[in-house]
């Protein structure tokens, strides 16, 4: 066996955190669960797990997203480590914190009520435990950050979307009103944002045109500002 050149020092639990946003009914959620073990079996908890000792802290993050909503290709983002020293009442325990954008409808509902994991609306959250409020607090501050200049917000979409939803979803992740008009007429000057011939018959009631984001249209001209 290899000699430990750290041995002299103190070792920690290393775990992952996941933030999982979702938007439904033009509101953003985020995914939570009752915790199912102690310490504070029975609060409301983001999504988690400790890493193994044969994984990176990314494939942690991406296991724990597979486990939970049985999808593999999920866009994520590390939001940075939380190490305060009584963070976790069970152990010292450092946790690195991801936030994860996807489709609600794409979501195996069997894994979530296994889970016993809900959506919840980011402007009704309950009681958090831990400093888990902080950490979704974080990775709403970088998705703000990034929404502007990266697609990302498509992740969180239908594959076809009217532009009310689109619109809707920037209202919902900014958190403020944006003036209709303006927006319409930065959309319209994406390229990478195509109008389909498709028109949304079950939330339109006279009948929206659906568009779709084009991810190769979009990797010739990846500098943009919404």
């Amino acid at each position: 066996m290899a000699p430990s050149y750290y041995s002299q020092y103190p070792k920690f639990h290393v775990a992952v955190d996941c933030i999982i946003f979702g938007f439904e009914q033009g509101e953003l959620k985020v995914l939570l669960q009752k915790r199912p073990f102690e310490p504070r079996r029975g609060e409301w908890s983001l999504m988690g797990g400790f890493v193994k000792r044969d994984e990176d802290i990314d494939q942690a993050a991406q296991r724990v997203l597979f486990q939970l909503t049985g999808l593999h290709d999920i866009y994520m983002k590390q939001v940075g480590a939380f190490g305060t020293v009584s963070r976790d009442s069970g152990d010292r325990v450092i946790s690195i914190a991801y936030f994860a954008l996807l489709d609600i409808d794409r979501v195996n509902k069997d894994l979530n009520h296994e889970h016993s994991a809900h959506w919840e609306s980011m402007n009704q959250l309950p009681l958090l435990l831990f400093d888990h409020k902080e950490m979704i607090d974080g990775a709403l501050k970088k998705l703000r950050a990034m929404i502007g200049h990266c697609p990302i917000s498509f992740q969180l979409l239908p594959p076809l979307f009217t532009l009310t939803q689109l619109q809707a979803l920037y209202e919902a992740i900014l958190g403020e009103k944006i003036d209709k008009r303006n927006f319409r007429k930065r959309v319209s000057e994406l390229p990478f944002i195509e109008k389909t011939d498709n028109i949304d018959k079950v939330t339109s009631k006279r009948g929206a045109v659906l568009y779709r984001f084009n991810t190769a249209m979009f990797n010739q001209e990846p500098n943009f500002k919404l």
